[in-house]
């Protein structure tokens, strides 16, 4: 599979047609960013307060031709890193070149985002109700999630269409706290012995409508001649009507331990948002949408052992309003609630922030 992409991917390049002698060359700048307050009371615990710049991204992209570009994104997390300290971090989460031939084919090859779910591929704050991503995209799909390789992508008549083969995970690293999060290899001398592969499809002929699935494959290394088969299923809705907003997800992961000894074998989790912009109503310019959020994960929904203990399943609401005064600005307020089913202790939440892209 990993030499077929390659294959295709140069042949269409040595075989491109010539562009417009007019077309001129160009670079753009973008960016997104995220300013957060996080107030957390966890049983038994003191309130904590923090405020965290957590994300500071440049985006740059180049077009040579009309149909060969280059595509970057360049992100610094909680404003400084510092030595050796646990502080921030700075991460190329996208760089590669791009071929796009037509509507119906494109060919990728860099450092490329796995195309699951909602927000891995679309992550810019103004774009997702909540202060802090779904605790979905953390667990389940760990967003952002990207490394080297290729992708295939195109559309017709409405579906989209991405195939990526990538580096794959480091099974060692997966838990039943975290799942296969810590497993990515984030294009660091990856171990490229075997590959990730995704294939994902999503349909939007319908005004207001994204709905779609991925699967995503990978028989991760544990350590020489030991792996982890695991698999990642997921699918996704989101749809606005008028000022009417609903945008769910919902995934799967099962893991093969049966060679490597790894305990758990499914993981699960999933959201439900909505949201009605009453601005309209109210005769603001702009967005404002109270919205509200349900979602549950359990990272150890079943092992070797039998089924969830619960310890590991998370129940939590959100109750929260956003303003867009434009497209590209977001200011968010929400509060809520998380309860660990073992024992139904009760984590309260309120998170304030504001975001930007350009």
């Amino acid at each position: 599979m990993r030499k077929s992409l390659w294959i295709i991917f140069i042949l269409a390049s040595l075989t491109a047609a010539q562009d417009d002698e007019f077309f001129e060359a160009e670079t753009n700048v973008g960016g997104y960013g995220e300013l957060h307050y996080n107030g957390l009371s966890a049983p038994g615990e003191e309130t904590t307060k923090t405020l965290d710049f957590h994300r500071f991204v440049l985006f740059i992209n180049h077009n040579w031709t009309e149909k060969f570009s280059f595509k970057s994104e360049l992100e610094v997390e909680h404003n400084m890193v510092q030595g050796d300290k646990e502080t921030g971090m700075v991460a190329l989460e996208q760089a590669f070149v791009d071929y796009h031939y037509s509507d119906l084919i494109g060919f990728q090859a860099g450092i490329i985002l796995v195309p699951a779910g909602l927000i891995n591929p679309y992550h810019e704050p103004p774009l997702f109700f909540s202060v802090e991503r779904p605790d979905y995209s953390k667990y389940i799909i760990p967003t952002t999630w990207s490394g080297n390789g290729l992708s295939l992508y195109g559309r017709y008549k409405g579906l989209e269409y991405r195939l990526t083969a990538i580096e794959g995970l480091n099974g060692a690293n997966f838990s039943r706290t975290n799942g296969i999060r810590k497993g990515r290899q984030k294009g660091y001398l990856a171990d490229a012995s075997t590959l990730l592969y995704t294939l994902s499809l999503d349909y939007t002929a319908i005004p207001g409508l994204r709905i779609g699935f991925s699967s995503s494959y990978n028989k991760a290394v544990v350590s020489k001649d030991i792996f982890l088969p695991v698999r990642l299923n997921e699918g996704h809705l989101q749809y606005r009507y008028h000022n009417f907003m609903l945008r769910g997800e919902f995934g799967q992961i099962n893991y093969d331990g049966g060679q490597s000894g790894f305990s758990l074998k499914r993981a699960y989790g999933y959201y439900v948002d909505l949201g009605y912009n009453v601005a309209p109503a109210l005769n603001l310019t702009g967005e404002l949408s109270p919205w509200f959020r349900y979602t549950t994960r359990d990272m150890a929904a079943e092992t070797v052992a039998g089924a969830s203990d619960g310890k590991n399943r998370f129940d939590k609401w959100l109750l929260g309003i956003s303003y867009k005064p434009i497209p590209e600005v977001v200011y968010k307020a929400e509060m809520g609630r998380e309860t660990l089913k073992a024992d139904q202790s009760t984590t309260k939440l309120f998170n304030l922030g504001v975001g930007y892209m350009f």
